[in-house]
């Protein structure tokens, strides 16, 4: 294959990938209007239903128009050779590789988050906005955008430098280094992210004593679940929508609750939630899930070391000096159809893994309670209550509020 081939080919991948997301959420606009079914017709009262529905349309819309945007400045930037020419800036500052590759992927960091600002801000400050969902400051979303970058070069950066470094050191033989490394971060980052990012953007507080906290005890307690810390996020600084995540593994965990939550639901439908959690853990789901995420990176890794030093890979992008950076460029965009096939496959696990966290909460504690839980839940972020099977079965990694309400009627 010549570069040019492999060049118009990443154009087609790109296209493909754009086209079959769009139709997705075309076929799923479609049934927006669908009628609502009879076990969900207590979710929204009339005026509400009609609003969520506008809702979605303009998240159709904005998506629709935000993507193509997207779309356009990739392939403007393939045209005319921005990789090349981010290249050689980058090696303007150093011959050093991994110092070129980390200003490599600097700029083109900084400079998606740039472009894609303008995008966020609108989808925050008008479409959650005008529909009631909003309620972080200007102030904020940009201090978050700061901080985010910033921990991207503390985190990111010195991870990347490591891969590098593995790189240059042993080859074709770094995915194996490569491999284990991200596996240490992945276990650290499940085990200690509550206690390490989640401060920097919100702040956590314990679980102030009374009858929630007696209830969610008494409940910890009767399935034999060693609950050590509960704690409440401050999330309604930023959205009105509500959630609840349990995080970490063995002496580290805990169960974290958005204030938003607490406001929205009963307490008896707190635990229901709180149970399903509960059942993630009892049923393993959280080691499963993080071995085979390890599993997949390793599979994409080995892909990469097959390749990576292939010079075809950066001389399809325009750049003469063969790199890892740039191969990783060009195998990304390559490997990104069998990626939507493991994304499909870890989607499908996860569908799964919700029922039976679902039946777990309803054979441990309430099945009526998580019910009322889902229907507020669903409510109150203006869930779609008719999406098109097509969209569920590729992008839903939990099963729709109907299938699990009859999951939990069954």
């Amino acid at each position: 294959m010549t570069p040019t081939a492999l060049f118009y080919l990443l154009i087609a991948i790109i296209i493909i990938v754009f086209v079959i997301d769009s139709l997705l959420d075309i076929l799923n606009a479609l049934h927006y209007n669908d009628d609502i079914p009879d076990e969900l017709a207590d979710v929204y009262p009339e005026e509400d239903y009609k609003k969520s529905i506008e809702y979605k349309k303009a998240n159709y819309r904005f998506k629709l128009v935000s993507s193509s945007i997207s779309l356009c400045i990739m392939l403007l930037f393939f045209f005319f050779d921005g990789f090349a020419v981010v290249d050689e800036i980058a090696r303007s500052f150093s011959n050093n590789p991994i110092v070129i590759g980390l200003i490599f992927f600097g700029i083109i960091m900084i400079g998606s988050d740039i472009l894609s600002t303008p995008a966020a801000y609108y989808n925050i400050f008008v479409i959650e906005e005008k529909f009631g969902f909003n309620k972080m400051s200007p102030k904020t979303f940009f201090i978050d955008k700061i901080k985010s970058i910033i921990m991207m070069m503390i985190v990111g950066g010195p991870l990347l430098a490591l891969i590098l470094w593995f790189y240059e050191l042993t080859g074709a033989s770094f995915w194996i280094y490569a491999l284990g490394l991200v596996a240490i971060f992945t276990v650290a980052m499940n085990m200690f992210y509550a206690k390490l990012i989640v401060p920097i953007f919100n702040n956590q507080s314990p679980l102030e004593p009374g009858a929630l906290r007696d209830t969610i005890e008494a409940y910890s307690k009767k399935v034999g679940f060693q609950l050590k810390d509960i704690f409440v996020i401050d999330g309604s600084k930023r959205s009105t929508k509500a959630n609840a995540y349990f995080s970490g593994f063995g002496s580290e965990k805990r169960i974290t609750l958005y204030d938003t939550l607490i406001k929205d639901l009963t307490n008896e439908e707190i635990v229901a939630v709180l149970a399903h959690e509960v059942g993630h853990y009892k049923k393993r789901h959280v080691i499963i899930n993080l071995i085979l995420s390890i599993c997949l990176t390793g599979l994409t890794l080995w892909f990469l070391s097959l390749f990576i030093a292939n010079p075809l890979l950066s001389e399809a992008l325009g750049v003469e000096t063969p790199s890892f950076h740039i191969g990783l460029i060009t195998f990304g965009i390559l490997y990104s159809p069998i990626s939507e096939v493991t994304g499909l496959i870890m989607n499908t696990v996860s569908r799964t893994f919700e029922y039976q966290a679902d039946d777990y909460a309803k054979n441990t504690y309430s099945n009526e309670a998580l019910i009322n839980s889902l229907k507020k839940l669903s409510r109150n972020n203006f869930s779609n209550l008719t999406p098109h099977p097509a969209m569920v079965f590729i992008h839903y990694s939990h099963p729709t509020l109907l299938q699990r309400i009859k999951n939990l009627k069954d």
